[in-house]
């Protein structure tokens, strides 16, 4: 790869420009490429990230191909809420990530799952294993794997007809009503609908990732469409407590959706939470929780439902706001 240095590029990280030029490479990678030797500017090989380039100068980058990622088993405990020949259920933790992907190739539930069941699948070097839905990185809650391709197969197309019931309890920002007739400003991004002797504001967005942060994901009319049934469970003076229902699985899409409604989760400050607010020091973590997961069995056909505890944390933070 090579490129020239115009003059509204002066000033800029090396590391950032040659990432903007980059397709979709990640920043870490461009970092590793320089510091590995494999950028030259004007000759010359630079090992700083941060050097900024001048007006002119050419840069010369050979990517380099990093190493094949594998599913290798790990021995990381587990919380097992139910298994049996055909699936798994687990209480992931927030902070674990479901698979190896990028800037991840360890410590992730496929490690564990390796480390505790044994292999799931005989396709050489998969490294999904078993997973048939995800949970962000920073989501704690309930998430079911399967144990053979059978049950895989039949989980996966539950997901995919919109079969499996998922329910998720979050701490927002800001005090929802009862009833979303009440607010102009949801009914600006949503609709209500009454089920269950409940009011419920469905959030019907189509989302896709942002053009101009690749980590994010945003609402575009050229998005895949998302649809997300949202209720208040109790109020607060300053937050409240909502039961999510996403109808359908985009990356990201609870956090998104809340957060264009001008409620985003306590904590998540990639979608517009205050660092800090309400006396939260979370680390990385947001206070979205995966709470149950139902669908049917997929060897038995019975309908089952399965269930996690709120983290300590989370707990902690309902009982100092009040929700």
């Amino acid at each position: 790869m090579r490129l020239t240095v115009p003059a509204s590029a002066a000033g800029t990280r090396l590391d950032r420009f040659v990432r903007d030029h980059a397709g979709d490479t990640s920043r870490s990678a461009v970092i590793r490429w320089i510091r590995e030797g494999n950028v030259r500017v004007s000759g010359n090989t630079v090992r700083a990230p941060a050097r900024r380039v001048r007006t002119g100068e050419t840069i010369d980058a050979q990517p380099i191909k990093p190493p094949p990622l594998r599913a290798e088993p790990e021995d990381i405990e587990l919380e097992i809420v139910f298994e049996d020949d055909d699936i798994a259920v687990v209480d992931k933790p927030a902070g674990m990530v479901v698979h190896a992907g990028a800037g991840v190739r360890s410590g992730t539930l496929v490690n564990a799952l390796l480390h505790r069941f044994g292999p799931f699948s005989d396709v050489p070097g998969n490294l999904r294993p078993g997973i048939v839905h995800r949970l962000d990185r920073f989501t704690s809650g309930v998430i079911a794997v399967a144990k053979n391709e059978r049950s895989q197969r039949r989980l996966q197309g539950q997901f995919e007809r919109r079969e499996v019931l998922k329910v998720y309890r979050a701490a927002v920002e800001g005090v929802l009503p009862r009833d979303p007739h009440e607010s102009r400003r949801l009914l600006r991004h949503g609709r209500p609908v009454m089920h269950g002797g409940h009011w419920w504001l469905r959030l019907e967005m189509p989302i896709r990732r942002d053009r101009r942060n690749r980590v994010r994901m945003s609402v575009s009319a050229l998005g895949r469409p998302a649809l997300t049934d949202v209720r208040l469970v109790r109020a607060g003076s300053a937050c409240s407590l909502v039961e999510a229902r996403p109808k359908t699985g985009r990356t990201h899409q609870i956090r998104v959706h809340l957060s264009r409604a001008g409620h985003p989760v306590v904590g998540d400050t990639l979608y517009g939470a205050r660092r800090g607010a309400h006396g939260a020091e979370l680390g990385p973590r947001y206070l979205l929780h995966a709470q149950s997961l139902e669908f049917n069995h997929p060897s038995s056909g019975e309908r089952v439902r399965f269930e996690a505890p709120e983290p300590q944390g989370f707990r902690a933070f309902r009982s100092m706001v009040g929700i």
